[in-house]
């Protein structure tokens, strides 16, 4: 098993994702360039309309192309939603005040009762903590 790395980058325009579609929830077809990818190997892929969040997925199985050369479809199980929503938020730090603007994803379907717990587990993800309403950043967190 290998993790490949196609979240969006210009950086490398040779080793892309052309399209990451999902076929049923939990369940993606991916065509990209570059890379060797087998099955059982990881896509860490950004998630459409997010700067910065990604999904991780694990190749089922995979078809190499003959044209154009270095191009391939692969089938991919990864995380079940309905329907993604990407959602922006901020918090600032009850300590120092420092501000965190950040991305979260939830299932659209669930409605508004599952953002609380999707951002707080997105907030957790950045380094910082949450205890009610309170938030402490990476550095208020040290010991002093």
């Amino acid at each position: 098993m290998v993790e490949h790395d196609f979240r969006y980058s210009l950086m490398n325009p040779q080793h892309t994702l052309t399209e990451c579609r999902a076929l049923t929830p939990g369940r993606y077809q991916v065509t990209g360039n570059g890379g060797s990818i087998r099955a059982d190997d990881v896509l860490l892929v950004t998630l459409k309309g997010s700067k910065d969040l990604s999904m991780r997925l694990t190749v089922e199985n995979v078809r190499h192309l003959l044209k154009p050369m270095g191009q391939w479809v692969a089938v991919a199980s990864g995380p079940v939603f309905g329907e993604l929503a990407i959602h922006n938020w901020q918090v600032n730090c009850d300590s120092c005040t420092k501000e965190l603007r950040f991305e979260f994803a939830v299932d659209a379907k669930l409605g508004n009762k599952a953002e609380k717990p999707a951002a707080t587990a997105r907030i957790a993800e950045l380094g910082w903590t949450t205890s009610g309403e309170k938030h402490l950043c990476p550095k208020c967190q040290e010991p002093a």
